[in-house]
C-alpha cells in the first residue's frame, strides 16, 4: 500500500536528457503524471493504427494472423448452396399453400351449379342433338334406353375410372370414403362421368389429384396420380383421359388410384353408382 500511496502523491515527473557530448548541458523536462499517461495512451493507439493498416495493405496479416478467423472459400460456397435450397423450398411451400387453398375452395364450389351454368352457355342446337360425342356420357345412352330421361335426371351413372381390381372398399366407419384400385404406375385414368374440372394440382397428403364437378350435385375425386393430363377449368367427357396413375402423396402406400364420389357434400359408395363395376 505504501508504494501505491507514494505513486498517487507524485504530482510531476522530471525527465533528464543527458547528451553524449559533455560539452552540451543536460536538459530536464517536467511533466505531470496525468499528461504522461495520456501521451503513452495516445502513442499506443497511434502505433496500433499504423500496424493495422500496414498489415492490411501489405497482406502480411495472411501470414502473421490466424487464417481461420473468416469463412473459407468452400464454406462460402456451401452457404450459397444452402441459401439457394432455402429459396427453392420457400417457393415450393408457397406453391403447396396455394394448391391447398385451391383445393379447399374447389370442394366448396364443386357442386352442380358450376356444371349447369356451363350447360346453359352451350347453344340449343348442341343441347338438343341426339348424337353422343366420342368418349363421352356412355351412361346417358344406357340409362336413356333402359330407364328414360326422368330417372337419369335424378341419378348419374359412372364408369370405372381405371382398369384394375379393388383392394379396399368404401368404409366410412374406418375413415375410408372411397375405393382403391390396384394399378401400376402410368396407367390411364379416365373421367368417370362428364363434367367440369374444379381442381387439378398437387397436395402433400394426396399427391397429384383431380376433382371433377358433375350435374345433380355430384363430384368425383381421383388421388395419388403420377401426372395430370387435364387442367383446372377444363370440361371433360365421360371416358376421357384425365391423368396417369401413380404413388404420389404421403397417404399413399403403393401404386394405386383412390377414387371418391360425393353427392351434395357427402361421400357415397362408388360401387352403387358404377355401371361396369
Amino acid at each position: 500500500m505504501s508504494l501505491f500511496n507514494s505513486i498517487r502523491n507524485i504530482k510531476k515527473i522530471s525527465i533528464l536528457f543527458i547528451p553524449d557530448n559533455t560539452a552540451t548541458e543536460a536538459r530536464s523536462v517536467k511533466i505531470s503524471l496525468r499528461n504522461l499517461i495520456l501521451w503513452i495512451f495516445l502513442y499506443t493507439i497511434l502505433c496500433g493504427i499504423i500496424w493495422f493498416y500496414a498489415l492490411s495493405l501489405t497482406g502480411l496479416n495472411n501470414y502473421l494472423l490466424p487464417t481461420n478467423t473468416g469463412f473459407r472459400k468452400e464454406d462460402k460456397q456451401r452457404v450459397e448452396e444452402l441459401n439457394q435450397k432455402i429459396l427453392f423450398l420457400a417457393k415450393e411451400l408457397q406453391s403447396l399453400k396455394v394448391s391447398n387453398e385451391r383445393l379447399k375452395y374447389a370442394l366448396i364450389l364443386g357442386d352442380s351449379t358450376i356444371f349447369d351454368s356451363l350447360n346453359n352457355n352451350v347453344p340449343d342446337s348442341e343441347n338438343s342433338g341426339k348424337d353422343i360425342p366420342v368418349g363421352g356420357n356412355i351412361h346417358k345412352v344406357i340409362s336413356g334406353l333402359l330407364f328414360g330421361d326422368e330417372i337419369q335426371a335424378e341419378k348419374l351413372l359412372f364408369i370405372k375410372p381405371v382398369s384394375g381390381y379393388v383392394t379396399q372398399q368404401f368404409n366410412p366407419n374406418k375413415g375410408h370414403i372411397g375405393m382403391d384400385f390396384a394399378v401400376k404406375e402410368g396407367m390411364p385414368v379416365y373421367a368417370a362421368a362428364g363434367g367440369y374440372i374444379v381442381f387439378s394440382g398437387f397436395t402433400v397428403e394426396d399427391g397429384f389429384m383431380i376433382i371433377i364437378s358433375h350435374a345433380n350435385g355430384y363430384i368425383t375425386v381421383y388421388k395419388h396420380c403420377s401426372s395430370l393430363i387435364k387442367k383446372q377449368r377444363e370440361r371433360v367427357l365421360q371416358g376421357e383421359l384425365i391423368a396417369l396413375s401413380g404413388n404420389s402423396g404421403t397417404h399413399s402406400t403403393g401404386p394405386h388410384l383412390h377414387f371418391e364420389i360425393w353427392k351434395d357434400g357427402y361421400p357415397v359408395n362408388p360401387e352403387s353408382l358404377i355401371i361396369n363395376y
